[in-house]
């Protein structure tokens, strides 16, 4: 055990030695007990929860899960409430590639387990919510993770001590008085409280926790559902078969997930309602701030909308206080209503936390979300992290980190972060020849899901060395940490990175956006940079930028405006490995920025670069002049057995056989040919590759 960052683990005692002393006051002598130390504590069992314990676990740390309930994925088996989930479990993609099939698993977690992929556990496009329940469980018992169950963390302080790597220790107590000692605290507890509104009538609303989910209880019943998420289409598309109508009310219009690109958004699988009131069948949606409007319920047991104002002009009885239509015959919600339903949504439980962990500020999204940094870890606690659901304010509308299919990688973010900054493991990379860079990056801009999910929030980065003769590979790097990237991963950016990111064409989303209009779709890679579908977007900086300039980029850039700047024009199959309309274009960006030849050459090609050119190119330094392509073709093969350099082998494999040949060897004349086209003059781009 032991975590540091210059300073030991534990310390003196302090306000952990109090809440002991006040424990054992408050308690009998069975129930005090001493304070249980980790060096990692994880709060909830979900699946960002359980997504965090695999990769503690993965490197031997010392941690442990706590998780009120008797087993994981409690918020499942619970909600959704119709119990559909709207997280994509594409089994099929003609594809056997795992990373690239992740593309479209919405559902599974990261593991070495290759049983352990969600497809294995439900047939349906849109799985069951007990599916789910199922897989979390089998995820924390196969894996072996340590997670306690029937554990409630009733109250989480801080204990200031000097001893501790950041200034404190996390003290988290149980449901039971006892009491946890954390150096770092990871909380993925989701959001759990629903969203309420506080106007005269509210307590005439049922929410959708706890509504009837039975459509026979709203036979032939005037509904009014408050909201306009998809918990609130959700309940309107379990019922509205059977009811007389449903009006569904919220302050802002509709937002649709295939016009926003945001998967938060009404997705198609619960917007029913949308037909039926756009093709008048009674249904309807209505737009105004909840906040004025009041719920006055009559003698009949029905409930009447009506103004706040109206409410505050005297204490009147029910059948006297004034209603819209009374000056307006003609106002939209003039009908009596016999439900009405709350769906707007959750919030983020701060009742356990202690003020002094200055986890919400009081703005509108700090009372949905905890405040974190882009790289989740708390703007007032230093050591303590949001992971999941609850992390969402980092890309919150703009990307997937709500989600299963975007926090799983999240979480492995922070992960590697929390192994430099504790335990001394660098960001993991590899290393290669700077010949390899343009192959380097196709294939992950082709096979990568956490580029192609958390796009615009995690990016891949590329370091290179002195000289530009290899690279170091950093794979989903936090983007808005790029000027902390040296401290964040132990690795060194002196001579310039590349920084590969997925986006969206920059006028193309939005809820007010046609994302159907005619011309759409860009195909020419001379206008890549009016790509409007998803593509890769390759950034080059010749130094790492600075804080200053991360934070004040220009409006609309993910990253401050770099040296250069490539885009790889979308592709309608999300195929980038076209040689023209993708991989060249990708390479001569690449080559002008490093001012060198990237292509691959012939062993008798770099021969006469040799001859004739002061500065070869990196694939004949790297191979042709360290002996590795000598003998590329039979031309210059023959040429050095007529100078008496090298033996006839021809004539001597008649003695051999053709049986000596290895399987798979297709030389001609049994010598190796080095990889890579002929150089020749060019006419074309098909020519130049």
């Amino acid at each position: 055990m032991g975590l540091s960052a210059a300073a030991p683990l534990w310390g003196a005692p302090g306000l952990l030695l109090t809440i002991a002393l006040h424990l054992a006051l408050s308690l009998s002598p069975a129930q005090a007990r001493a304070p249980v130390l980790r060096d990692y504590c994880v709060l909830g069992a979900g699946p960002a929860g359980l997504q965090m314990a695999y990769f503690l676990q993965r490197a031997g740390r010392d941690y442990m899960v706590f998780e009120r309930a008797p087993g994981p994925g409690s918020f499942f088996t619970r909600y959704p409430r119709h119990r559909k989930l709207i997280s994509i479990n594409k089994r099929y993609t003609g594809k056997t590639n795992a990373e690239f099939n992740l593309r479209h698993d919405w559902n599974s977690l990261l593991s070495h387990d290759p049983r352990l992929l969600f497809r294995h556990y439900s047939d349906a496009y849109y799985p069951d919510a007990s599916d789910m329940v199922r897989y979390l469980s089998d995820f924390a018992e196969r894996l072996g993770l340590h997670v306690l169950y029937n554990t409630t963390i009733a109250h989480v302080t801080l204990n200031k001590d000097s001893g501790a790597w950041n200034g404190h220790y996390f003290i988290l107590t149980d449901h039971r008085g006892q009491a946890y000692q954390c150096s770092v605290l990871l909380v993925a507890t989701g959001l759990s409280v629903p969203n309420q509104v506080d106007f005269p009538g509210s307590e005439y609303v049922d929410g959708y926790e706890s509504v009837s989910v039975d459509p026979k209880d709203f036979v032939g019943q005037n509904v009014l559902i408050l909201g306009r998420g998809n918990s609130a289409f959700e309940t309107a598309e379990n019922i509205f078969s059977v009811t007389n109508f449903i009006h569904m009310l919220s302050r802002s219009r509709v937002r649709l997930s295939w016009a926003t690109h945001y998967v938060g958004d009404l997705r198609a699988i619960n917007n029913g309602l949308l037909d039926t009131y756009q093709l008048k069948s009674l249904d309807g949606l209505l737009e105004s701030d909840l906040t004025d409007l009041a719920i006055v319920k009559d003698h009949k047991g029905k409930f009447h909308i009506t103004l706040k104002l109206f409410m505050e002009a005297g204490n009147q009885s029910s059948d006297a206080i004034p209603l819209p239509q009374d000056n307006n015959d003609n106002f939209a919600m003039r009908v009596a209503y016999d439900r009405v339903i709350r769906c707007l949504g959750w919030k983020f439980d701060f009742s356990i936390f202690s003020k002094s962990l200055r986890l919400s500020s009081g703005s509108e999204l700090s009372k949905k979300y905890p405040l974190v940094r882009a790289s989740y870890e708390s703007k007032g606690s230093r050591g303590l992290f949001i992971l999941g659901t609850a992390s969402h304010s980092v890309d919150y509308r703009k990307s997937a980190g709500g989600f299963i299919h975007g926090f799983r990688y999240t979480v492995r973010a922070v992960h590697r972060l929390l192994e430099q900054r504790h335990h001394g493991m660098a960001w993991p990379s590899t290393e290669h020849p700077i010949t390899h860079l343009a192959s380097a990056i196709i294939r992950r801009i082709n096979e990568a899901s956490g580029l192609y999910q958390m796009f615009s929030v995690l990016a891949d980065v590329v370091l290179l060395k002195e000289n530009a003769t290899t690279f170091e590979y950093l794979e989903e790097f936090p983007m808005q940490m790029l000027a902390q990237l040296e401290t964040i991963t132990g690795r060194r950016a002196r001579h310039g990175l590349f920084v590969i990111n997925m986006e969206y064409g920059r006028n193309y989303s939005g809820p007010d956006k046609d994302v159907f209009f005619s011309d759409r779709s860009v195909g020419y890679m001379e206008d890549a940079w009016l790509s409007n579908f998803l593509h890769p977007v390759i950034y080059y900086y010749r130094h790492l930028p600075t804080e200053q300039e991360v934070r004040f980029r220009p409006a609309g850039w993910p990253l401050p405006r770099p040296s250069a700047l490539h885009h790889v024009v979308e592709d309608f199959l999300t195929d980038w490995t076209a040689p023209v309309g993708h991989i060249l274009p990708l390479r001569r960006f690449l080559e002008n920025c490093l001012d060198t030849d990237l292509r691959s050459f012939y062993a008798e090609s770099c021969f006469l670069f040799a001859l004739t050119h002061q500065k070869l190119p990196p694939f004949c330094q790297q191979g042709y002049l360290r002996m590795q392509g000598l003998m590329g073709t039979e031309s210059l093969r023959q040429h050095g057995v007529e100078s008496g350099l090298l033996w006839d082998s021809a004539t001597m494999g008649k003695r051999q056989g053709a049986s000596d040949q290895q399987p798979g060897d297709h030389r001609p004349g049994g010598h190796p040919l080095a990889p890579g086209p002929p150089v020749s003059p060019f006419n074309s781009n098909k020519e130049e590759l």
